[in-house]
């Protein structure tokens, strides 16, 4: 039924389910119609909400997540039954383990037939699939519970540690109906769904006694830093305790990577040697080498350096998860961070800032290092390695600082974490903590469609062909998308042998000297092949500037590149090489 009409008496479950999505703020659905869900796509958009159509549901999924990232409003994907539930379940999993409010809403079959496996079309038990994958998951079978399932699913994809929920709505919901009148009654608009969660003081105190006390402290900034909104509390809490910190990729910007207290060019000196590590919103997972070996100045690989921890997170199970956590602070970042910062500004001039000789070994260290890259960077070989593709991208964010980055691939995404520098917080989005590919096309969409600024996904050539269709929704959609693909023929690199023998080619090869412009071309969009620095920054800077969707293949020498990037331990028969 037509939402508009005058003379309606009677919402059904597609009606209930707009009005439940636009009465808490959300506006922007992803996702990809069929069966069961086609009409409510089109009742969306013509109820004044942005439908944004995908050709794969995973990439919708993603594109849903890290909107929920950037927003702190749960992104909502919106898919078919079954196979299509299947192709978001991907993205689902991605956003709670990467702490994104999502929801994946999903049609079904009829519970009856499913319980009974009586085969219906595309039968699945889909809530069973889905709750080891989400931090939860909920099924509406009647019209007049639409309202709960929706203010239940907000709460719980932002609340507390945010994740992604599965909310399954059998296919015969949408054909209920209710009274008009009982139906916007039924609806729930929720208030406060993230509720700050304010740190015990005896917490705060403690963590600000150890660092205090501390002669060589170091502050982590995670991704959850960065969510939280936090950011001049965190910079003043930075800035004013003196002490140096590392960003992860997706904080990279909360400080401008130039910072002087930056010690990510010293990273490898500054793990090992520090005393006290304060985390706000990271996690000692396999990107810090879980707190412990070598990294750490531990004596193998499971040994344990010996550094005491501040650990600010608003999950106290995260505390502990790997090494002893001498000082956890639990609660909302924003409300942790803002009374640390107070404890530090009570004390005024007698809070103790780090010593001399620590704050100039890391300066020392960061010296030659950027000196050694600077070297490295200003080099032209013919054809572009890495590090003469990834200075142009240094220089292009450089001047356009308020431009989104997505950043997905293996050498693609380990040389620009470490070459881009980044000048503002949250226009860096990656892979995160699972160091998934495929999120490049998701995420650049979205990142486009949330902030309508510029966005440049530099992707490797593998990574792209994980969600590379999308260019098509790019074009579509008319985005201010520039993609570019750094091509060296190959997983890793393009050089690898087939040892058998037999013509086909190696795992790791792609087809020499592909034209993946040509797929932007093919739907409207801006091509380049680049060959130089120069033909790439210009086609780079046109993009930013023109905000056509453009795809610049940029041609990498195929010799460039290491097997996993920098995490070739992780791959058995690479380390033994």
């Amino acid at each position: 039924m037509d939402t508009a009409s005058p003379t309606q008496t009677l919402l059904d479950g597609a009606d209930l389910l707009i009005d439940a999505l636009k009465l808490n703020g959300i506006s922007n659905l992803y996702g990809l119609p069929g069966i069961p869900i086609t009409d409510l796509t089109r009742r969306a958009q013509a109820a004044g909400m942005r439908m944004i159509s995908f050709r794969h549901e995973q990439n919708a999924g993603n594109a849903a997540a890290i909107a929920g990232f950037l927003t702190q409003k749960p992104g909502v994907c919106i898919t078919v039954s079954a196979p299509g539930f299947l192709n978001g379940l991907n993205a689902l999993a991605n956003a709670t383990t990467n702490c994104f409010p999502m929801i994946l809403i999903s049609g079904s079959s009829e519970r009856e037939i499913v319980d009974l496996q009586q085969g219906d079309y595309e039968e699945m038990d889909q809530l069973a699939i889905a709750k080891p994958l989400a931090k939860a998951a909920f099924r509406v079978l009647h019209i007049e519970d639409l309202g709960i399932g929706i203010a239940r699913a907000i709460r719980a994809a932002v609340s507390g540690r945010p994740g992604g929920v599965y909310l399954d709505l059998p296919a015969k919901l949408f054909a209920q109906t209710i009274e008009a009148d009982a139906g916007k009654a039924s609806l729930i608009k929720v208030v406060d769904p993230a509720p700050r969660q304010i740190p015990a003081p005896d917490a705060v105190n403690r963590a600000l006694d150890l660092l205090k006390n501390a002669k060589r402290p170091l502050i982590i900034l995670g991704k959850g830093a960065a969510y939280a909104r936090a950011d001049d509390d965190i910079r003043a809490f930075v800035e004013k305790t003196g002490i140096p910190y590392l960003p992860m990729s997706m904080a990279k910007g909360l400080l401008p990577d130039t910072h002087e207290q930056s010690a990510a060019a010293a990273r490898s000196y500054v793990l090992p040697e520090a005393d006290v590590v304060m985390l706000v919103g990271a996690r000692l997972n396999w990107l810090l080498s879980h707190g412990k070996g070598k990294t750490w100045g531990g004596k193998s690989s499971k040994a344990w350096g010996g550094q005491k921890y501040i650990q600010v997170d608003i999950s106290p199970t995260e505390a502990d998860s790997n090494v002893r956590v001498d000082a956890p602070v639990v609660g909302d970042i924003g409300s942790c961070i803002a009374a640390m910062l107070n404890g530090v500004n009570a004390a005024g001039a007698g809070w103790p800032k780090p010593s001399g000789d620590w704050l100039g070994a890391i300066a020392d260290r960061k010296g030659k290092n950027i000196a050694k890259m600077g070297e490295t960077l200003a080099k032209n070989p013919t054809p572009m390695n890495f590090h003469s593709a990834l200075n142009v991208m240094r220089d292009v964010i450089k001047g356009h600082p308020d431009a989104m980055l997505v950043n997905e691939g293996a050498n693609a995404l380990d040389f620009t974490r470490s070459i881009v520098d980044m000048y503002k917080p949250r226009k860096r989005i990656d892979v995160g903590t699972w160091g998934v590919m495929g999120i490049g096309m998701g995420f650049a969409v979205a990142a486009a469609v949330e902030t309508n600024l510029p966005v440049i996904a530099v992707e490797g050539d593998s990574a792209f062909g994980f969600s590379g269709m999308e260019v098509e929704t790019i074009c579509r959609y008319n985005l201010p998308v520039c993609v570019v693909i750094f091509n060296n023929n190959g997983v890793y690199k393009g050089t690898d042998v087939n040892a058998s023998g037999t013509a086909d080619v190696t795992p790791t090869v792609f087809v020499k000297d592909a034209r993946y412009e040509k797929m932007m071309e093919a739907f409207g969009g801006v091509g380049v092949y680049a060959k130089t620095p120069d033909e790439l920054r210009k086609a780079v800077e046109e993009a930013v500037r023109s905000r056509k969707p453009t795809l610049v293949n940029a041609i990498i020498d195929e010799t460039a590149g290491t097997e996993s990037g920098r995490i070739t331990s992780l791959n058995p028969k690479a380390a033994k090489k």
